[in-house]
């Protein structure tokens, strides 16, 4: 066993906004599909994190801003006020464990499906365009469904789910929250000129499909402040429905990071690559290049392994950096990488669904 915290500082403290972490390893938001119909937390979740709040920051799995915005089925949601309660709960244990917690908003926009909307509506989206793959729905996988176009008038509505959800999330007890503009869900659907068809002001320059992403952070900073509000951005993944990069990954995600600047956020967090699947990136985009040039915190995130951190981090490459499925069999994920233990690898079934079992279950190295 080696201890690996001694050529490395990702074990050392770090001020991330108004953030202390005791270490840089930061748990990713990771879905795990356990919250039942109403999307609310319970004990069950409330351990599960509170297992895991060694690491210097816990990013929450991705949470439901509204009804509206659900993509699958068994997601958590932070808009009501039982799932505020079910928070706190998960709040209160981690806090507990002397750990910290953000809350992920997140509203899918396009990828989802009438069933799991309210009324049986359509999903809505920047534009009419159909994602490709399936969705999980109460009565299994379905083909995602055909979206509408917001109306402009709408999207002030938009912002005002996250500003609700923000709110939410200070009442359960989180210490800050995540915009989640990335992984091709609604936010990032308006960046990409490849799902954005719009002709108002909110669709076709580099200014107007940043537009929204810009406003929903300057909504949520009006709740939270700056310096607890981090941001989450995936330039090239094609995930939630294939959706093919902007046609300019370099010159939109770049003036993003650049007017995202004057908001002083607590950090920048990057999926390098396509999210869960490769690090490889299409000619001319350049993600060190893009991160660069935000002025904050910045966490690394996608298929890393402690080498590679390390490396990266030597290199000032990133801050912090952020494991997802590591964190899923190894609750003890900061000090099996620091002391150079096993780790476990979940398999794929005890990803998704269920209860206890491949949740709550895994030991640490010690025991």
């Amino acid at each position: 066993m080696t201890d690996n915290s001694l050529r490395t500082d990702l074990f050392s403290p770090v001020h991330m906004g108004a953030f202390e972490l005791p270490n840089r390893i930061v748990m990713a938001p990771v879905t795990r599909s356990r919250m039942g119909e109403e999307g609310i937390p319970n004990e069950l979740h409330a351990t599960y994190y509170a297992q895991r709040a060694s690491a210097g920051l816990l990013i929450s799995e991705a949470t439901n801003i509204s009804a509206q915005g659900r993509g699958y089925a068994m997601t958590p949601g932070i808009w009501t006020p039982e799932q505020v309660l079910g928070w706190k709960k998960v709040t209160d244990a981690v806090h507990a464990a002397g750990g910290r917690i953000v809350c992920q908003l997140w509203h899918v926009g396009r990828f989802s499906h009438v069933d799991l909307q309210p009324d049986g509506a359509q999903p809505v989206a920047p534009s009419a365009i159909k994602a490709e793959g399936s969705t999980y729905t109460n009565e299994g996988m379905v083909e995602v469904s055909m979206p509408r176009a917001l109306e402009t008038a709408e999207i002030r509505g938009i912002i005002e789910q996250y500003k609700h959800a923000a709110e939410c999330a200070k009442r359960a007890g989180f210490d800050g929250v995540e915009v989640h503009s990335a992984n091709s869900y609604l936010l990032d659907q308006f960046l990409r000129d490849s799902t954005n068809q719009r002709t108002d002001q909110y669709g076709g320059s580099i200014e107007n499909r940043t537009r929204l992403t810009l406003e929903v952070t300057e909504a949520v900073v009006a709740i939270w402040g700056s310096d607890r509000v981090g941001i989450r951005l995936s330039p090239v993944t094609p995930d939630a429905g294939n959706t093919p990069p902007d046609s300019d990954v370099m010159a939109t995600y770049g003036y993003l990071i650049e007017q995202l600047n004057r908001f002083n956020l607590a950090y920048l967090h990057f999926v390098e690559g396509a999210t869960a699947t490769s690090r490889t990136v299409p000619e001319g985009v350049d993600l060190d290049a893009l991160s660069a040039r935000f002025e904050g915190p910045f966490i690394g995130n996608n298929n890393y392994d402690l080498e590679m951190a390390v490396e990266r981090r030597a290199h000032g490459l990133i801050d912090a950096v952020a494991f997802g499925r590591l964190f899923i069999a190894n609750p003890d994920l900061v000090e099996r990488l620091r002391t150079g233990s096993e780790l476990t690898i979940a398999p794929r079934e005890s990803y998704y669904g269920g209860a206890a079992e491949g949740y709550t279950d895994w030991p640490t190295a010690s025991n």
